[in-house]
């Protein structure tokens, strides 16, 4: 399912000048969810990943997308950018709708993102990298 997502924002990764690094692990359990959901939560933080690095211009553009196993009964996934990385004083309210850190957006993507994500049974996070840039994960439950 993320590697349909890739494919599907390859044109943007290439006209951000994007660098993409997949580590997706073939030994993971298959997760219970919506396809079409998942895929959007993925979509949302792929696309706004690029769009956190279109102002980076001193060092390499970098998007690293990994699967692993997570807690008990649990798929943990992550998107990490290299991009301005988040603002402290913003970073608890990221999630909330209608907030918003970009000139033209709604606040709405990540809201809708940890909506889904909770309805699946999961969780939705993002941690400041030690490096520039944010990591976002979030957790989907294996399949029984």
């Amino acid at each position: 399912m993320i590697e349909e997502v890739v494919a599907l924002v390859g044109g943007e990764i290439l006209k951000n000048r994007v660098a993409l690094r997949t580590e997706l692990r073939d030994d993971l359990p298959a997760v219970l969810g919506d396809r079409i959901q998942l895929q959007q939560l993925v979509l949302n933080l792929i696309m706004n990943a690029i769009e956190a690095m279109s102002a980076v211009a001193d060092r390499p553009r970098e998007l690293a997308i990994t699967t692993q196993n997570g807690e008990p009964d649990h798929v943990v996934v992550a998107v990490r950018d290299s991009g301005v990385g988040l603002d402290p004083k913003s970073s608890e309210r990221i999630f909330e709708a209608f907030y918003t850190t970009k000139p033209a957006g709604m606040g709405m993507g990540l809201s809708i993102s940890r909506s889904i994500v909770q309805d699946h049974g999961g969780r939705l996070w993002a941690v400041a990298n030690d490096g520039p840039g944010t990591t976002f994960q979030f957790t989907v439950p294996k399949y029984k």
